[in-house]
This record gives structure tokens, C-alpha cells and sequence, in this order.
């Protein structure tokens, strides 16, 4: 065992959009509290996908950045797993922690796991009860792993105690509001005008874009609606168009732009009329601005945001999405996530939790 100086380390893993921008409120709050090591594990590597919410959020370089992107799943995980674990053994940390359900989240809660580092969960107890969704195994996995987990919502700690898991499970604020404040305060002097209405679209998962039919069949809907649709198109899903010889030049109504910054992605999300996704995160940031959305999947994390219709779903019958747009909305819960005081309660959560262990642990 060996003996450490008493300030407590953290390192956190990060890799993925959703996760640079859960991050950065809870980097802000940490300041002179513990010392934090950040690994970026690459997994989206493209600038527009990672460096610039790093600048636009002013959180600092990672300080290990590792190129483990791209590939399958498991091959995109073992090389994590292999990069993130001789780190681990050589910083020496008191925590590891993990923010959501991608393939990063699981490779650092397994590295750290295995070498009996305690880890903390961000973003627990989220069931999409979809296990073919790659995220749904992440989420399941890493909170079996997790010795703190911090959940942002009554039904995710019932999801968690009907697993068995009922220890250090905290009810916070939900991190992804903290961000939606943070982004806020970050807008530039000038936000993001259009001279017409418009929806906001972001489509991405694979059950949605690898089958040709079934793309095609999304963006006929969308070039028929009656406001302008803009479209920012994730790298894959425009390879996949290329690949299936679409002519996204037909689509006269669609705006195809690169992907958005996260401050862009949230002005244009206040800004529209409508949000249309089958994003996880662009849900609930639709719900906290006040903007109806319709989730284009057959299930959702987010089961609170179906109150009052301020987001449907639709998956079988593309064709109801044209008169979902036009229904009626009901109460809006204005603090349904939080009032965007998540990183400050899990600090506050995690310190506690290290001075519990500290007296039972001399070497600490």
C-alpha cells in the first residue's frame, strides 16, 4: 500500500460530446477542491466533435489524450481498456469517474474496477430498457461497478434499487442543466438569427440511418414540413448518405450544416419552433429551454419529459411526426431537472464520501 499525499485525486474519463459538455460545469465547481487528472480517450476524435467544445467551454486540455477511436465496439473498447489502465496504476487515484453510457464510460469503471479504485457514476440509473442499444449495456454495467452513483432523477434510483443497488445512490441535480446554464452564460453577444421559423433536427442512430428506406423515408418527411428544417448531420450519418447515393441536394427544405458546437446547438435548439432527434441528451435540453420535441425512437431515458406531451415519441409510423408537430402541449415543470446545482452536490457528495473512508484507511 502506498502512503499518498492527503489531498484528494480524481481522474476522470471523458471521450465523447455529451461527455465534454456534462464535464465542464463539474470542472468550474472543482476547482482547488481535489486535484483532478482528465483522460480524453478519443473517442470522438473529429475537431468539430471534440476540440471545440474544449475551446468553446474553456475547459482545459486533458492530460492524457489516447487516439482510441474509431473500429467496433470491442475492438474501440480493448484499446481504451489497454491505454487507461497503465495511467491508472501510475497516478494512483482515490476515484475514478465516469460521465454517462458510452464505450469511455465503460472502459474507465472496468480499468478502475479491476484495480479496486472506487468509481463514481454521473448520470445513473438512466434504462432505456433497450438492450440493443450499445449505451444500454454501458449504463447497466458501469452502475453494477459504481461505488458512488449520482442520479438525476426519482425513477433512475427506482431503476436501481429494482437491480439490487441501493447503497451511495444520491438524487441530484441533473448535470446536464448545470451545462444548459453554463452554455447560457457563454452565448456570444449576438446568437444565432434566422428571418424564418424553422425545426431543429439531429439524427444519428444507426437504427434510424444504416437501413437506406428508412433515411430516405425520414428526410422526404422532413423536406415536406412547413417550416425550414435545419439539419447539423453527424459525420457518419453523411457517410452514410454518401454511401447509399443520396443526393442531399434534392432535400430544398433541409439546411444540412456541419455538426454544432454545443453553444450553437443550444442557441439553435432555443431558437427553433420544434426539436427533432434521436439523441438522448437533445431531449432533455430541449425540455429545459421549453422547446416540444419529438424523439424518433420507440423508447426513452427521459421518461419524464413525456409529462404534459413537451416530447413524444414516434418510431413505427414516421408518417404521424407532420401532425405531432401541431399538438397540443401541456404543463411545463419548470425545475423538473434540478435549478442547475448538480456539480456543486456531488462535490459536496464525493468529499464527504472521502473523509468517511479516510478514517478507516491509515495510508490515506
Amino acid at each position: 500500500m502506498y502512503i499518498k499525499d492527503s489531498k484528494m485525486k480524481i481522474i476522470v474519463v471523458i471521450g465523447a460530446r455529451p461527455q465534454f459538455i456534462k464535464h465542464a460545469p463539474f470542472e468550474f465547481a472543482s476547482r482547488d477542491k481535489f486535484e483532478m487528472i482528465t483522460i480524453h480517450t478519443g473517442q470522438h476524435y473529429d475537431a468539430n466533435m471534440s476540440k471545440v467544445f474544449f475551446d468553446q467551454l474553456k475547459i482545459k486540455k486533458p492530460d492524457y489524450l489516447l487516439t482510441t477511436g474509431g473500429g467496433n465496439h470491442g475492438e474501440q473498447t480493448g484499446k481504451m481498456l489497454q491505454e487507461i489502465e497503465p495511467i491508472v496504476l501510475n497516478e494512483k487515484p482515490d476515484y475514478m469517474l465516469v460521465y454517462g453510457d458510452t464505450n469511455s464510460t465503460l472502459a474507465g469503471a472496468l480499468v478502475a474496477s479491476k484495480l479496486h479504485i472506487p468509481v463514481i457514476h454521473v448520470e445513473a440509473g438512466l434504462r432505456s430498457y433497450n438492450k440493443s442499444m450499445p449505451e444500454e449495456i454501458n449504463r447497466i454495467l458501469t452502475d453494477h461497478m459504481s461505488d458512488l452513483l449520482f442520479t438525476s432523477t426519482k425513477q433512475g434510483v427506482l431503476n436501481l434499487q429494482n437491480e439490487g443497488v441501493k447503497e451511495n445512490v444520491h438524487l441530484v441535480d441533473d448535470i446536464m442543466g448545470d451545462s444548459v446554464k453554463l452554455a447560457q452564460k457563454l452565448l456570444e453577444n449576438e446568437p444565432i438569427e434566422t428571418d424564418y421559423p424553422y425545426y431543429y433536427v439531429t439524427i444519428h442512430r444507426p437504427y434510424n440511418t444504416d437501413n437506406k428506406l428508412r433515411m430516405v423515408k425520414i428526410l422526404d418527411i422532413l423536406n415536406n414540413l412547413k417550416f425550414k428544417v435545419i439539419f447539423p448531420i453527424h459525420p457518419r450519418t453523411r457517410s452514410l448518405c454518401k454511401e447509399f447515393a443520396l443526393d442531399l441536394s434534392i432535400y430544398q427544405n433541409i439546411d444540412f450544416i456541419e455538426p454544432a458546437s454545443y453553444i450553437d446547438n443550444i442557441q439553435f435548439i432555443k431558437n427553433s419552433v420544434h426539436a427533432i432527434t434521436d439523441s438522448g441528451g437533445l431531449q432533455k435540453e430541449a425540455y429545459i429551454l421549453q422547446i416540444p420535441c419529438i424523439t424518433i425512437r420507440s423508447e426513452t431515458e427521459w421518461v419524464e419529459t413525456l409529462s404534459g406531451g413537451w416530447n413524444v415519441l414516434c418510431f413505427e409510423d414516421l408518417n404521424e411526426i407532420p401532425r405531432l408537430l401541431d399538438r397540443q402541449l401541456g404543463e411545463h415543470i419548470d425545475e423538473l431537472y434540478g435549478k442547475g446545482n448538480s456539480a456543486g452536490q456531488i462535490i459536496d457528495l464525493i468529499t464527504r464520501h472521502y473523509e468517511m473512508i479516510s478514517k478507516n484507511d491509515p495510508n490515506i
